[in-house]
């Protein structure tokens, strides 16, 4: 699959540069790089779960302008360009307008990660403070927020091919887009995405938390 995403990019545009989970960086002459994850959420392929999906970024001198993320087995195309606003199937999503923690729907990709990082803590707090939780894992919950479906998603363990398309669909659905230290970047192991509402309320919270 990255393959093919690859040779076609390499294809009409030779002289932009290209990193991929699977066979990592190409340098490039231009400011642009593309940014590809094959099959984000793996282990739900393998296991039969549908979330799963192919992401494709491009960022221009660092900054994430394009983003697509396609789910075979759900048969959905989400995208976004910057200015252009995020689309589902053709239709335009925003997030959702929900701004306090207590009716907040909080997502995250999988339990494990918050332990091993030490945000053991971290996640039960939310836990115990928001009105329900789902743990869909990878790409698919960064979907809801972009939908509406969710208030703020958590990971505590990506890189930046998990995150080069979800920022900009998150970012033109209206929500926000950072790590656990409040940077709008896909550079860093942590994420935090929501509908902008909660976000300074998720980045205070986590704040009492570090290590």
């Amino acid at each position: 699959c990255e393959e093919k995403i690859i040779a076609n990019i390499q294809k009409h545009y030779p002289d932009h540069a290209i990193l991929g989970e699977e066979f990592g960086a190409s340098e490039g002459q231009s400011d642009f790089k593309w940014i590809i994850d094959p099959i984000d959420g793996t282990k739900n392929f393998i296991r039969g779960i549908p979330m799963y999906g192919t992401l494709i970024g491009l960022e221009k001198s660092g900054e994430c302008v394009l983003g697509v993320a396609y789910s075979p087995a759900l048969n959905e195309l989400v995208y976004a360009a910057k200015g252009s606003g995020c689309f589902a199937d053709g239709n335009r999503v925003t997030v959702s307008e929900i701004g306090s923690l207590d009716e907040a729907l909080m997502l995250y990709g999988s339990f494990k990660p918050f332990d091993d990082g030490g945000w053991r803590n971290l996640f039960f707090w939310f836990a115990e403070r928001t009105t329900d939780q789902r743990g869909y894992g990878d790409y698919y919950g960064y979907m809801l927020i972009a939908k509406g479906c969710g208030e703020f998603m958590l990971e505590a363990a990506v890189s930046p091919w998990d995150l080069a398309a979800i920022k900009i669909i998150v970012e033109e659905a209206g929500g926000k887009f950072t790590n656990f230290d409040g940077e709008s970047t896909i550079y860093s192991p942590t994420a935090v995405a929501s509908n902008g509402l909660m976000h300074d309320i998720v980045l205070n919270a986590i704040q009492q938390f570090k290590n």
